[in-house]
C-alpha cells in the first residue's frame, strides 16, 4: 500500500475519495462503504502518483525555461502566454522562454487530436482519468495510452528541437 507523505497531498487525496464515496456509493447500503472507501482510497493514491510522476517528468523537461535555481518554481504554471504573469529578468531569457513557449504549443498542436486532448485535460487542467474518459466519452484504459504517446512523442519533439533535460 502507497502512502502519501505530505500532509496538504494526504488531506486531498482523503477528501477526493470521500467525495468519490458519497457521489457515487451515497446509496449504497452502510455496512459496504468501508470496503468501497478503502478501494477508493488505494485508487485515488495511485492517481495521486500517476500524477506526481508526469507532473515530475514534465517539470524536469521544462526546467530549461527556469529563470534561476528556485526549486519552488512550477513551469506548468507559468506557461501562460497571455498572462504575462511571469517575466524573465534578462532579455535574452525572456527571449529564450517565448521562443521555448512557440516550440511547445506547435509540437502540442502537431499531437493527435484525442493525444492532444487528453495531454491537455489531464496535465494542463489537471483533471484525473476518470473525468477526462468521461470528458473524452472513452475508457480510462483509453486516456491513459493517449497520454502516455502524447507525453513520449512531446518528449522526443522537444529533445530533437534542442529542449533538453
Amino acid at each position: 500500500m502507497f502512502a502519501v507523505r505530505n500532509e496538504e497531498s494526504a488531506l486531498d487525496v482523503v477528501q477526493d475519495s470521500m467525495m468519490k464515496l458519497a457521489e457515487k456509493y451515497g446509496d449504497r447500503p452502510a455496512e459496504e462503504l468501508p470496503m468501497l472507501f478503502q478501494r477508493i482510497m488505494q485508487n485515488t493514491i495511485r492517481d495521486y502518483y500517476r500524477r506526481s510522476k508526469v507532473r515530475s517528468l514534465w517539470t524536469t523537461l521544462l526546467s530549461a525555461l527556469s529563470p534561476n535555481d528556485d526549486e519552488e518554481y512550477d513551469p506548468l504554471e507559468t506557461l501562460e502566454v497571455e498572462s504575462g504573469s511571469y517575466t524573465p529578468s534578462t532579455p535574452d531569457g525572456q527571449l529564450e522562454q517565448s521562443q521555448a513557449l512557440v516550440i511547445i504549443e506547435k509540437e502540442i498542436k502537431l499531437l493527435p487530436p484525442r493525444q492532444r486532448e487528453a495531454f491537455l485535460m489531464r496535465y494542463w487542467e489537471d483533471m484525473d482519468v476518470a473525468e477526462t474518459a468521461a470528458a473524452m466519452g472513452c475508457s480510462e484504459g483509453s486516456v491513459k495510452t493517449h497520454c502516455s504517446r502524447a507525453t513520449h512523442t512531446l518528449a522526443v519533439a522537444l529533445k530533437a528541437k534542442g529542449i533538453t533535460l
